[in-house]
């Protein structure tokens, strides 16, 4: 069996399928620096990851794929899913050895599996931009904690950054520890020195502004009111309102 070595990055697999198509060799598996090696190892190759070779894969992906399967590719990455990134790389492979589009050979089970993991990763990008709820704090930044399934975080900041322009906010991710910041200008990645009191998915009272306490409420009278107790129908609210998203919304608490 012969093992990549990289360092978990979508970089770093980039520059690992620069790497197999330089050497000529390509790896049965894909591991961490820390991971364990397999018991029947033959050999193994240390990936270095350099922008020079990721940015030239990249580029040859672009040339090769349209824009919307790119992104489908980012998708699955962002999927953190055990064994993506070596379903990434066997997917590489096929669009580069390939002299036809192998992008809607719905007879590989690759193929499938890209996709399907895509519109997972798309659906539940979704989810955060319906459900995201932003809590103003004491120093007026708007602040909003959220756990999704899969790291699509990165994938609201157009979003975000396009429909509350005119705000400071922070949108944090409990669940990986990592968040956005957007100072009116960029935003910028950004980890918590601490974070412990945020993992019930709540902001202390005591670090919220002095009338977010009544807007909340506000906003739930307004919620009650426009509920018909007749028409409740909680397996279909569930359905598209995951439970998992209500620790973070007040209407729901």
């Amino acid at each position: 069996m012969f093992v990549f070595r990289y360092d978990k990055t979508f970089e770093g697999l980039l520059t690992a399928v620069f790497d197999a198509y330089s050497r000529k060799t390509f790896p049965d598996t894909l591991l961490s620096e820390a991971e364990p090696a397999p018991m029947f190892m033959e050999q193994e190759y240390r990936v270095v990851t350099e922008t020079g070779k990721s940015t030239r894969v990249w580029m040859a992906l672009n040339k090769k794929l349209s824009r919307e399967v790119c992104g489908m590719l980012m998708h699955v990455w962002l999927s953190e899913l055990p064994k993506s990134d070596e379903l990434l790389l066997r997917y590489m492979r096929k669009v580069f050895d390939s002299p036809h589009s192998v992008t809607t050979n719905f007879t590989d089970d690759d193929v499938v599996q890209v996709e399907k993991i895509a519109r997972k990763v798309s659906r539940e990008r979704m989810h955060l931009i319906q459900f995201v709820r932003f809590i103003k704090a004491a120093d007026d930044i708007f602040f909003a904690p959220v756990s999704p399934i899969y790291n699509a975080l990165p994938l609201t900041l157009h979003y975000f950054t396009d429909r509350f322009a005119d705000q400071k906010w922070l949108i944090y991710d409990i669940r990986r520890r990592y968040g956005y910041f957007y100072d009116l200008n960029t935003a910028e990645e950004v980890t918590l020195n601490d974070d412990t009191h945020l993992l019930g998915g709540k902001l202390d009272e005591k670090l919220m502004a002095q009338d977010e306490k009544l807007f909340q409420d506000m906003w739930k009278t307004y919620f009650q009111a426009l509920t018909i107790k007749e028409r409740l129908n909680p397996k279909l609210q569930r359905q598209h309102m995951p439970r998992r998203f209500w620790k973070f919304l007040p209407e729901k608490s």
